[in-house]
Formats: structure tokens, C-alpha cells, sequence
């Protein structure tokens, strides 16, 4: 019997997943998501701060594939029975595939569901950017990768406008010595103030108060720390881990519902050695094709093999002109060598475009 296969989330991972599970399998494909246009969650940030970013409907991407896309809103998975309830429908698998994603996470400190705005989709991006069209200083709160690109972006599209970053751990923390001075160049030069080592207690409508009473003011507040994921995994009974991601093998698959394969940010997922990997589409996407190669060996009666992943760079955009590729061992920890200024810039907007191009061509993505 060809199986049913159901995909659920049209990111980087689940758009990929999808597309080369008809195609290699040959077997129905029904795609969902609650949006009926592809997100480039990378770029959120040039959303927020202004740019123009075009419209990219599913059903586009979905052209010629034999995918089968219906836009709506999972809000129960019934493992038993192997039926996904979404708002106006019910659809029965054979085959998961559980890609929905991660967003940001707005209820472990007070206030931020309320005050702050984040650039975890388009919805909230554009928010922000109508509320940086009015006057206001900035605070921007996380010094991870997503912190550092909105930061830079804020201040390079609103120059003389006050930006600061506020961290409770060393700025660039994770980088070489060499990305750590030329984050400390650029911050100079775009006039980005920074506040490390302190622990925000809660948000409210006029800035940050901290832990041990003190307080920074901002008239906005943008959040980019902590993620979380659907509760969607768990409910249904599937085996997570601490924070709620499904717990797979080397194959991608539930180590709990041999049924479901889980891809992206919503899989905790680990490289040979043991070690988790990040969230990025750098790994989602690859990830993805290998979990359709283990479903097609699968059904071809073969034993698959599991994954084998290995880091090279992390790439920081710094605004339009500058960014910072920071290349990195297989564990992703950095050596020295770093690529900085323009030459940097059009790296990461080339990384950028092959994120997009994979899910227009997902045979083009590694380990297919």
C-alpha cells in the first residue's frame, strides 16, 4: 500500500521535506501550514527595519511537485488513530513528518508578552518596524546571532538613533578573538551601546528592570533570546526532551512512533558524536533531506544509514554592508580565520539565497 504522507510546517525544513518526499517516494504528499506564504525567517530583521521583502506563496513553491497544501492551523495530533486535527479538517497519515518549527519565548519573563516586540515572523517583524518608523531609543535584548543582526540592522537603517544590546553573558561569547574585535569595530562605528552581564527581571512600557533593582530605560523593547515549541509533540505523546522537542535517532525518526520523522527546530537532534545541533536552517535543511532518505530506504525494504553532520562557518550579517562569517571546526567551535566587510556581506546574502533556492530546488541541498 503507498503510504499517506503529511508534513507539518512550511519552513526551510518542512518546504524541503515535503518536496523530496514526492518526489522519492512517489507516494501522497499533504503539506500544512498556517500561513499561505514561505517565511525567510532569516530575514525578519530586514523586514523589522524596513526593507521590502517579496511575497512567496506556497502554492508557487508547491508547482509541478504534487504536493498537496492546505493551509490551516494544527491544533491536535492523535497519534493512535495517526490523525492530525487542524481547524477545519482532519487528515490521516502513514507517515508524520513533524516540522513545525520553533518561535520565540515570551512567557518565561514578565512583561514580555505585553511590552516587548521580537522578529520571530512576519506578523510580529512588521509590527516592530511601524513601531521604529516613530521615535524612540532602542534596547535589544539577547547576544546571540539574531541579537547582534537585528541590533546592527535597527542601528545602520536609523543612524543617531540610541540602540543598545543587552546580554547576560560576554559579548560575542562563542567567537574567535578576531569576530569579537570586529563586532567591537562595527558596534563602535554604527554607535550600538552594549550592556553585558546582567539579567533582565521583567519588560515594561518604559524599558528593562533588572535583577538587583536597577533598570534600563528604552522606549523599545525587542526580544531575541530563548525559543520555544509547540506543545503539539508532547500532547500527542510523543517522546520530548526538557523543552518540549521530539526525540529522535540518527535517522530522524521518533524514537517513540516509528511513524514520524521530526526535522528543524522542533527535533533535538544530534550529530554522530552526540552533540545537539543548533537551531538554523543550516542544519534544518539538511536534515530534512536526510530524514526523506531514511523514510525512502525505509520503504524500499533498505536499512539507512544515520546522519553525519559537521559545522563550517556561522555567518552574522552586520546590516547591508558588512557581516561576519566566522568559520568554525566540525563541534562548531571557531578557529581564528574570519571573513569580515562587504566581501562578507554578499557571503551571507548568498548563504541567504540558497536557503530560499533549496526550496524552490531541494535536490540541490547537501546530502540528497
Amino acid at each position: 500500500m503507498t503510504p499517506h504522507i503529511v508534513v507539518l510546517g512550511a519552513g526551510y525544513s518542512g518546504m524541503v521535506a515535503s518536496k523530496l518526499a514526492a518526489r522519492r517516494t512517489g507516494a501522497p504528499v499533504t503539506l500544512v501550514n498556517a500561513r499561505d506564504t514561505f517565511v525567510e525567517r532569516v530575514r525578519m530583521h530586514q523586514l523589522a527595519s524596513g526593507q521590502e521583502l517579496p511575497e512567496r506563496p506556497i502554492k508557487e513553491l508547491l508547482e509541478g511537485t504534487g504536493v498537496d497544501f492546505v493551509a490551516d492551523r494544527v491544533i491536535h495530533i492523535d497519534a493512535d488513530r495517526r490523525t492530525v486535527v487542524l481547524t477545519g479538517q482532519e487528515l490521516r497519515y502513514d507517515v508524520l513528518i513533524y516540522a513545525l518549527g520553533s518561535r520565540t519565548d515570551l512567557s518565561s519573563v514578565p512583561g514580555t508578552s505585553e511590552y516587548a516586540y521580537t522578529v520571530a515572523d512576519v506578523d510580529n517583524a512588521t509590527r516592530l518596524r511601524e513601531r521604529l518608523e516613530k521615535e524612540g531609543s532602542v534596547a535589544v535584548v539577547g547576544g546571540g546571532l539574531t541579537g547582534i543582526e537585528v541590533a546592527t540592522e535597527i542601528a545602520e537603517t536609523y543612524p543617531g538613533r540610541e540602540v543598545r544590546l543587552v546580554t547576560s553573558s560576554e559579548f560575542g561569547a562563542g567567537l574567535s578573538d578576531r569576530g569579537r574585535r570586529h563586532l567591537h569595530r562595527t558596534f563602535k562605528r554604527l554607535g550600538i551601546s552594549r550592556v553585558e552581564g546582567v539579567r533582565v527581571a521583567s519588560v515594561d512600557g518604559s524599558g528593562l528592570p533588572l535583577d538587583g533593582n536597577d533598570r534600563l530605560e528604552a522606549d523599545i523593547v525587542v526580544w531575541t533570546t530563548g525559543f520555544e515549541v509547540s506543545r503539539l509533540a508532547a500532547e500527542a505523546g510523543f517522546a520530548v526532551d526538557s523543552r518540549g522537542r521530539m526525540v529522535v535517532d540518527g535517522t530522524l525518526r521518533s524514537v517513540s512512533h516509528p511513524d514520524v520523522y521530526a526535522v528543524g527546530d522542533a527535533a533535538a537532534v544530534r550529530r554522530n558524536t552526540g552533540q545537539e545541533l543548533r537551531m538554523a536552517c543550516a542544519t534544518g535543511i539538511p536534515a530534512a533531506a536526510h530524514a526523506v532518505r531514511a523514510l525512502t530506504d525505509r520503504l524500499a525494504g533498505r536499512e539507512p544509514r544515520d546522519l553525519h553532520f559537521r559545522y563550517f562557518n556561522q555567518c552574522i550579517s552586520l546590516g547591508r554592508h558588512d557581516a561576519l562569517i566566522q568559520f568554525v571546526r566540525a563541534d562548531d567551535t571557531p578557529v581564528e580565520a574570519v571573513l569580515t566587510g562587504r566581501t562578507a556581506a554578499k557571503y551571507k546574502e548568498t548563504i541567504v539565497r540558497s536557503a530560499y533556492l533549496a526550496q524552490r530546488h531541494p535536490a540541490l541541498t547537501a546530502l540528497t
